[in-house]
Formats: C-alpha cells, structure tokens, sequence
C-alpha cells in the first residue's frame, strides 16, 4: 500500500513534470513561439522569391530602355502619348 509521504512525492513529481510540458509548449522560446517564427520565416521567403522576380522584370525593362530603340519608341508613344517625326495627327473637332 502506498503511504501518504509516497503519495505527496508522485503528486509533486506529476505537478513538477506538467509545469515543464506547459513551459515547453507555452513559455519564452517555447513550442508555439518556434511555430510562431516559422510562419514568419515563410512569409519573409515567399516576399523575398516575390521581390527577387520583380528586380528581375525591372532589370529586363531598364535594359531595354537602354539598347533597345523599338521599345523605347513604343514606351514614349503608348505611355507618353509621343507621335513620330513623320506621323500625321488627327485631331476630332469637340461638339459643344
């Protein structure tokens, strides 16, 4: 039969050992920090994959605006609104 000082020694060694296990899961550095940190680690590789494929798009893009004649021509009149030397322009009479 198991006696009371017994008793006391398996309850404080249970009370000892379900302290640790929350202090692993919850506590500083602990379990549910660490998952914590490895979404935020996810999230930071996923921005930086989407931040690496937008440099190169923009590098591609300069490097055309520095060599390339025909999309410089096609930048300056799609987005600019610029007309070429030998373009004629229309221009529609406002009703008012």
């Amino acid at each position: 039969m198991i006696n009371i000082r017994q008793k006391i020694g398996v309850f404080g060694f249970l009370a000892v050992f379900l302290n640790l296990i929350l202090w692993i899961v919850f506590g500083d550095n602990g379990f549910m920090e660490l998952s914590g940190l490895k979404e935020k680690k996810q999230l930071a590789v996923r921005r930086n994959e989407t931040l690496a494929d937008e440099n190169v798009h923009l590098y591609r893009i300069i490097q055309r605006l520095k060599h390339d004649p025909a999309y410089i021509e096609s930048v300056a009149r799609n987005e600019l609104g610029m007309v070429g030397k030998n373009d004629l322009v229309i221009v529609e009479p406002q009703n008012k």
